[in-house]
């Protein structure tokens, strides 16, 4: 099998074993190794003063972003020197914990489920799971709406980047990727602990996203909603890139998306309501698995070049 096929066949397999699996097991994960290192790591970097809380903060991300890339690039060659049919299997296995569509699916799935069967109070412990706000005082549409907000923005960060970063550099960039956006989650905070000691960590993410959250907020806007309009919704958010895919799913949905003294998405949209939630899942689906087969095109046409 030619290299450009392999790279094209990869996608497909990661994508089986995705609906299929959901995750590998935890001990065989490597956002889970990568958290161990972030863990480890990250008691040894210092928050202040600043200068060496950013340098140490940077030179931690810098070693772990090289080891992913490393990694990936490892798989990679070593499955060139496997027979033609084995190879996509290799680099589809290790694709596949790279990103996360089933798995975000079904988080956001349950939250309605949660909701329908076990009321206000079962929504909340729900939708905790996947935000990281606090939901103790959230209403029924309140919990429904910070899991569509959630499904847009790991939409973006957990399926089309990983993806999208493959179709660009193969396996290697999407690993850095990975690692990146794991960074990120554990380290990018503005608290005095880490704004200074995440900073790296932060703003690699946001650089490594701009590209792959616009995408998203188009692809789930579609025809309907227009480049100027997405645009200024989603500069309502603070986050560079965050707001971009959720002020597609406002705009689309027509409902009204907010977190209280933050942002405000979609006025003057009503309430999220049940039919909106299937209708966003439905969206993120189709979305995914189209930003699938665009990045096992991209990779055969890139391979092939």
């Amino acid at each position: 099998m030619s290299p450009r096929r392999t790279t094209a066949a990869a996608v497909v397999v990661a994508v089986v074993l995705d609906a299929a699996f959901r995750e590998p097991p935890p001990a065989a994960h490597p956002v889970r190794w990568t958290g161990r290192y972030l863990a480890w790591s990250g008691k040894r970097v210092p928050s202040s003063p600043p200068g060496r809380a950013i340098a140490a903060g940077g030179l931690a991300w810098a070693l772990g972003a090289v080891t992913a890339y490393g990694a990936g690039r490892l798989v990679w060659r070593s499955a060139a020197r496997l027979p033609g049919p084995v190879r996509p299997l290799v680099v589809g296995v290790a694709l596949w914990p790279l990103f996360a569509h089933r798995m975000l699916l079904d988080e956001v799935a349950a939250v309605e489920r949660a909701l329908e069967a076990g009321g206000v109070e079962a929504g909340r412990a729900a939708v905790g799971r996947i935000v990281s706000r606090d939901v103790s005082g959230l209403t029924a549409d309140e919990v429904r709406q910070a899991a569509v907000e959630s499904l847009g923005e790991n939409l973006s960060d957990s399926v089309v980047a990983p993806l999208f970063w493959y179709a660009v550099g193969g396996l290697p960039a999407a690993a850095l990727y990975r690692f990146a956006n794991t960074a990120d989650a554990v380290w990018g905070y503005r608290t005095p602990r880490w704004e200074h000691a995440g900073k790296v960590a932060a703003r690699a993410d946001d650089l490594l996203n701009l590209l792959p959250a616009r995408l998203t907020g188009v692809l789930l806007a579609g025809g309907g909603v227009s480049w100027n309009r997405l645009r200024a919704e989603a500069a309502l958010t603070p986050s560079p890139n965050a707001g971009w895919p959720m002020a597609a799913l406002a705009l689309r949905l027509g409902v009204r998306l907010a977190k209280p003294g933050v942002y405000a998405l979609g006025e003057p949209g009503r309430a999220v309501g049940a039919a909106d939630t299937r209708a966003a899942l439905r969206l993120a689906r189709n979305r995914g698995w189209a930003v699938a087969a665009a990045a096992a095109v991209v990779a055969w046409i890139r391979r092939r070049r």
